[in-house]
């Protein structure tokens, strides 16, 4: 669903900019100027890094993405990578094939938000950031079950068991967070102690 609606949005902008060039040139040329202002500039150098991670993590050089998405100049990733450029929304969606394919809604989700912010605040608009969080949340959930292997050698009591226990430990977690909420936002009243006569 999130794939649709980001392959109508790259196709209206590449409609409505057709006779400036492409819309991936013409993002470019905006994600450059956008990386220069000191808001973003942060956001982009930590997108900058998880960017250089994935690609090292999945054995390829900055020459070995830019060929696998693709680009007239390879050498364009590096500047990405170094916090000089940003990315436009066509080309994390084509990365997320590459570097997300564990994680490809993940990958997007992260990448659009540093990179892309009008584009996250429009999928924000139409309630669509909300579903994509959620989905986020539950993913990360699974993958703590998925990351112990242990947990699939269980019969189903010890499995029924181990999902009581983890389901009563996330209602604590919530209640203490709850309870440190509450706190931070509202301070009890001063106790007044009553004079002895």
């Amino acid at each position: 669903m999130l794939m649709s609606l980001a392959r109508q949005l790259q196709s209206w902008s590449g409609s409505i900019l057709g006779g400036v060039g492409t819309a991936t040139d013409m993002a470019m040329t905006l994600a450059q100027s956008r990386v220069q202002k000191p808001g973003p500039k942060a956001a982009v150098a930590k997108a900058a890094a998880l960017l250089r991670d994935l690609r090292q993590a999945a054995g390829l050089s900055v020459d070995d993405l830019g060929r696998a998405l693709e680009l007239d100049d390879p050498s364009f990733m590096g500047l990405v990578e170094s916090g000089k450029v940003g990315l436009p929304f066509d080309l994390i969606l084509r990365m997320a094939a590459v570097l997300g394919r564990n994680d490809p809604i993940g990958f997007i989700l992260q990448m659009t938000r540093s990179y892309n912010p009008g584009t996250w605040k429009t999928l924000e608009a139409l309630g669509i950031g909300k579903l994509v969080v959620q989905a986020g949340r539950e993913r990360e959930f699974a993958n703590i079950y998925r990351s112990h292997d242990a947990a699939r050698n269980l019969s189903d009591a010890d499995f029924a068991a181990a999902l009581a226990f983890t389901d009563a430990a996330f209602k604590t977690a919530l209640a203490f967070h709850a309870g440190l909420s509450g706190t931070r936002t509202k301070a009890p009243p001063p106790k007044t102690r009553k004079k002895s006569t």
